[in-house]
């Protein structure tokens, strides 16, 4: 089913938003001082021309480890990629979304849509991985967490 889901996706509007994605990741390379949000554009970007079977998670949720992008570093970058490109990105999803949502056929690309806005506002710190490592990564955190309070007690 994702295969057709993607394939589906890719012909009718997953490439355009694909492409916006890579433009942006373009632009940020330009500046020289916007690489760190240039690979998470282009990472994003093949996402937004493939998103059925994968899912994006918090890095410090895959690795139990915080890292500079899951830091409050992750967070300004996040603030300032917000203020200069992700709002725009999210724009796109939503309008393409609401498209979407005028014919039945269209309610599942229109909610990978608004699940792609959402990480247009904040890339920063997450990654693109399977559904099954985003579950097995989410069960594990949960274990550890539940761990770390049967200890503390």
């Amino acid at each position: 089913m994702g295969m057709i889901g993607n394939f589906l996706w890719f012909i009718f509007g997953g490439v355009l938003m694909g492409l916006g994605w890579w433009f942006a990741g373009i632009v940020a390379a330009i500046t020289i001082i916007g690489l760190p949000w240039a690979r998470a554009c282009f990472v994003i970007g093949q996402l937004a021309f493939f998103p059925f079977g994968m899912e994006v998670i918090s890095r410090k949720e895959l690795s139990q480890q915080e890292d500079i992008g899951t830091s409050g570093l992750g967070t300004l970058g996040n603030i300032l990629w917000f203020i200069f490109g992700g709002w725009w990105l999210a724009l796109g999803h939503v309008f393409s979304a609401l498209f979407c949502f005028i014919t039945i056929i269209g309610i599942p690309f229109g909610i990978q849509h608004l699940k792609l806005a959402g990480i247009a506002l904040a890339p920063i710190g997450k990654t693109v991985v399977t559904k099954e490592l985003a579950a097995a990564a989410r069960e594990d955190s949960a274990r550890a967490q539940l761990n770390n309070i049967r200890n503390a007690a």
